[in-house]
């Protein structure tokens, strides 16, 4: 069955991906190409990632033809920084106007008239659960801030500052160095002892309900946006409670989406970690943040396999489930594999990146597909299996972190 299952994917992978580029030697061509393969990637996200709204419609079923979204927060608010991006390296400010109908759906998202939760978001978090997630909102809030400095319109910080700023006073555990996860929309109560992750848990704990979540560094960008440095000691004390609960190999295994029972971690879960780590360094030099962000940046090498794949579920022990290639993993791990390179700490990354970036540029769908909803977007698999059905899944962060690596690539390459 496993080897069935190789084969298959493998006419998967080939059926749908665009012709392979190899980077050239000489700069210009290969300016030119990245410029290329952004512009492709962006024109995607506008045109097709996003909906009439401006939000990201998640999640597209390739069996079924039909999308769905997911966390519809947090991907809007990462198609958002890479159409920014995308727009600094082109200058094709179509790609900023579609940043900007985004942003647009994103603060609109602001609750104004329920007696508890104004001034929070409704950043619901889907999939079957209907509750208002803190995660969601960190992990798109990096875009809005970003789309903020292109535009000058504080109306963007604005927002997210405001409900960054209710969960401070509402979800934050300061002496734990955590925030709890969800809040019900209905009634507006923070879930202090249930988590809707973990519903076959009969009894649940503090690590089951809160995380030290640092996902989007949203108080770093609160503090750059406001100077109050309130958010700057919460944003510390996250950092400093990542690197306290940080486990030996690099990871954060006490916290979902990562599994401790089972040995697996999610593929970016401990990536977003790494990069706010970084922005702590940054912020203060301190070096044990930039240690913590190398050790996970580390451990990730182990997964890369040598043409730049990284999977989507992957096991403590070496090992990987090898049905879900994850594009956004080898983006995202590229972006802070760069970012620590950058910082000096960084040499033994360097074919790292360069597996990530053939990979991102290798693995696309054509511009012509015959499935317009697939044409000209890039690789990101999710199979798994749902009500008895098969379902296999192309999802938008594939090309909202692979239009910000290649962005963070070309800087690398050329900015000198």
């Amino acid at each position: 069955m496993k080897k069935l299952f190789k084969i298959y994917f493998a006419l998967v992978f080939l059926s749908f991906l665009s012709v392979s580029i190899s980077p050239a030697s000489d700069n210009d061509s290969l300016k030119n190409m990245i410029r290329t393969v952004i512009e492709d990637g962006a024109t995607y996200a506008s045109t097709v990632i996003l909906d009439e709204k401006g939000m990201a419609r998640g999640d597209y079923n390739i069996i079924d033809g039909k999308w769905s979204p997911y966390e519809p927060a947090w991907h809007t608010g990462q198609i958002i920084y890479g159409l920014v991006e995308a727009y600094k390296i082109t200058g094709n400010k179509k790609y900023l106007d579609n940043a900007v109908r985004a942003g647009n759906w994103w603060i609109s998202l602001e609750i104004k008239d329920h007696p508890k939760l104004k001034g929070m978001m409704k950043t619901i978090h889907g999939a079957g659960i209907e509750k208002i997630c803190f995660t969601t909102l960190c992990d798109g809030a990096n875009g809005i801030f970003e789309l903020w400095k292109i535009t000058k319109n504080e109306k963007y910080a604005s927002v997210a500052t405001t409900a960054g700023e209710w969960a401070l006073q509402h979800m934050y555990l300061p002496n734990e160095g955590m925030f709890y996860d969800f809040v019900d929309p209905v009634t507006g109560d923070v879930q202090k002892t249930w988590s809707d992750f973990w519903p076959e848990k009969n009894e649940q704990v503090l690590t089951d309900v809160a995380r030290p979540n640092n996902e989007g560094y949203l108080y770093y960008d609160m503090y750059e946006y406001t100077k109050n440095e309130k958010y700057k000691k919460v944003f510390i004390n996250l950092c400093n409670s990542l690197v306290e609960k940080q486990g030996p190999e690099g990871l954060w295994m006490d916290y979902t989406p990562n599994n401790k029972e089972r040995n697996s971690f999610h593929p970016r879960f401990n990536i977003w970690y790494a990069e706010s780590l970084i922005k702590g360094y940054e912020m203060t030099g301190d070096k044990k943040y930039l240690d913590a962000a190398k050790k996970t940046m580390k451990f990730y090498t182990k997964y890369q396999k040598k043409d730049g794949t990284i999977y989507y579920e992957n096991l403590i022990d070496g090992t990987s489930i090898e049905n879900s290639p994850s594009g956004s993993t080898s983006s995202f791990a590229g972006i802070v594999w760069i970012k620590l390179l950058k910082l000096g700490v960084g040499d033994e990354f360097k074919e790292n990146i360069e597996k990530s970036f053939r990979w991102v540029v290798n693995n696309r769908y054509a511009k012509d597909h015959p499935d317009p909803n697939l044409a000209g977007g890039f690789y990101n698999l999710r199979m798994n299996i749902k009500s008895g059905k098969h379902r296999i899944l192309q999802r938008d962060v594939g090309t909202a972190f692979g239009l910000r690596f290649l962005a963070e690539y070309y800087h690398y390459k050329f900015d000198h």
